[in-house]
């Protein structure tokens, strides 16, 4: 134990909580920026088995805040190069990387047999997929960052779900890519998740579950509440993957002709400005909207909603579901 015995000397920690660290089992989804300093505080830390996904490959204006890879990594899947570094800080970590999509037919394998579930994805159809999954199950701890303000947050469990907090996007979403990003925000923010993360495991109290820390590098200010509380919509719009279109389904793909082909042969090219009370719906049992990242489709659904009462789900074809986006 000599190798963790400054971390045992915190009282707070002691050796049960590096037994508990030892013994715990991870999912870490997405391996860019977030993920760059959870993963080597987790593994430093000595957490014993990390399961690691992403799709992505390193590419060159990652290096700035994905600070596990360097210019040797160009070109390289960012989960196996991102295990190949963690294995030099510390063999007893056991990463088994993953380099595929998660979507929501494949979530529940991912998730099956870990005790926490940290969210490092820049994806909103990711996070939210994610904390579906694991609501009442398992505790989830997932952050953002976008331009210079960020948060991170402990849900799931026993505590309220992501959506009990975010039950609606923002008028306008963010990216990293649209908005552009700093590498020390995402340093203080990622640090921050892999602290929420180890007092997950450990058991620390208070419980970061049902806390959300934020951070805003423009005023240099911390803030955060508390929302143990809040309530989980009874009904939501979920995320589906394209192999979960059913027979009688009616979709609805807002994306333009230049943006892919249409996501199945049966589908229906319309625009957002289309989806009025005069569409013909025909004799759908679900309505489906398709778009790349899913903000539009989530604006369709909402809109559709005021005039048709049936059930609406939601696909994400290009991120993160086919093309995870840098984080």
């Amino acid at each position: 134990m000599n190798k963790y015995e400054r971390q045992i000397a915190v009282t707070e920690f002691g050796v049960a909580g590096q037994k508990k660290i030892s013994a715990a089992r991870v999912l870490v989804v997405g391996a860019g920026g977030l993920a760059s300093p959870v993963l080597q505080y987790l593994v430093g830390a000595g957490v014993g088995h990390i399961r690691l996904i992403d799709p992505d490959i390193v590419v060159a204006s990652n290096l700035h805040r994905q600070t596990l890879f360097r210019v040797d990594d160009l070109g390289s899947q960012k989960a196996e190069a991102a295990a190949n570094h963690m294995a030099g800080l510390n063999p007893d970590c056991k990463i088994k990387p993953i380099t595929q999509q998660l979507t929501p037919d494949n979530v529940e394998a991912h998730i099956a047999d870990v005790d926490l579930v940290i969210d490092c994805a820049d994806s909103f159809a990711v996070s939210y997929t994610l904390s579906d999954n694991c609501q009442r199950r398992l505790p989830f701890v997932h952050a953002s960052v976008v331009g210079m303000a960020g948060y991170v947050g402990g849900f799931c469990a026993d505590s309220p779900g992501l959506r009990a907090v975010f039950p609606d996007l923002p008028k306008r979403f963010g990216s990293c890519e649209q908005d552009g990003v700093l590498g020390p925000i995402v340093g203080v923010i990622g640090a921050l998740q892999a602290q929420f993360s180890i007092a997950v495991i450990t058991g620390t109290e208070p419980s970061p579950l049902g806390q959300l820390l934020t951070y805003d590098a423009a005023v240099s200010r911390f803030g955060g509440f508390r929302f143990d509380g809040a309530i989980d919509p009874k009904s939501y719009l979920q995320f589906i993957s394209v192999s979960q279109i059913q027979q009688g389904d009616f979709v609805i793909d807002l994306r333009e002709s230049s943006e892919g082909p249409l996501v199945t042969p049966s589908a229906v090219r319309a625009g957002f400005d289309e989806i009025t009370a005069d569409f013909p719906l025909a004799s759908a049992e679900r309505i489906i909207f398709c778009c790349q990242s899913g903000q539009r489709a989530w604006a369709a659904a909402e809109k559709l909603s005021d005039f048709w009462l049936g059930p609406i789900l939601l696909i994400a074809v290009g991120d993160p579901f086919f093309i995870m986006k840098e984080d």
